[in-house]
């Protein structure tokens, strides 16, 4: 089995995402995994869904992986800017990574898994990282599951006095 095949099943890729190719530089401590579709390939389009929309041109893009052990991993593609009927040209989504992110879905995920255990500063230690970055990727999805609560039930809230005159600036919910 050739590493491009080995990398390929461990990120669970599926057609028409495949390993192009795999560069380890022992010097940097960096694995370097190349991502690519076949000429022909076809996308939905990131907005209304449709099927089968053509690649228009591509983007090169670039996220950061989990650690290949203790090398920093990332992934590059191309990434296809598809023709759909009714959205025009649009920037296709990747299996492995939310619109806008620099990171991979797998990195966030092991980010928000250490947050509530560490502070950002030693996380960001961990993955070699810089915390202003990994911020980011807390703040879009605390946003997303805030978003999600509902506190129509809620009828009271408690301040505690004392400690906003100290300069604190948080509320407790109480459901009594």
């Amino acid at each position: 089995m050739k590493e491009t095949e080995l990398i390929q099943i461990a990120l669970m890729l599926t057609p028409p995402w495949q390993v192009a190719e795999c560069r380890f530089d022992i010097n940097q401590k960096r694995l370097d995994i190349h991502l690519d579709f076949p000429r022909g390939s076809q996308f939905s389009c990131p907005f209304c869904s449709h099927a089968g929309c053509a690649v228009h041109d591509t983007e090169r893009k670039s996220w950061r992986h989990l650690n290949f052990f203790q090398h920093e991993a990332y992934l590059h593609a191309r990434v296809p800017r598809v023709q759909c009927p009714g959205c025009g040209v649009r920037l296709a989504s990747v299996p492995w990574a939310r619109d806008g992110s620099e990171f991979t879905l797998l990195f966030e995920a092991f980010t928000m898994m250490l947050a509530p255990a560490m502070a950002v500063s030693k996380i960001a230690e961990v993955v070699s990282e810089h915390d202003t970055r990994l911020w980011r990727i807390l703040h879009h999805h605390v946003k997303d599951a805030r978003s999600l609560a509902d506190f129509s039930t809620v009828q009271k809230i408690g301040i505690d006095e004392t400690a906003s005159k100290r300069g604190h600036e948080f509320a407790s919910v109480s459901k009594t």
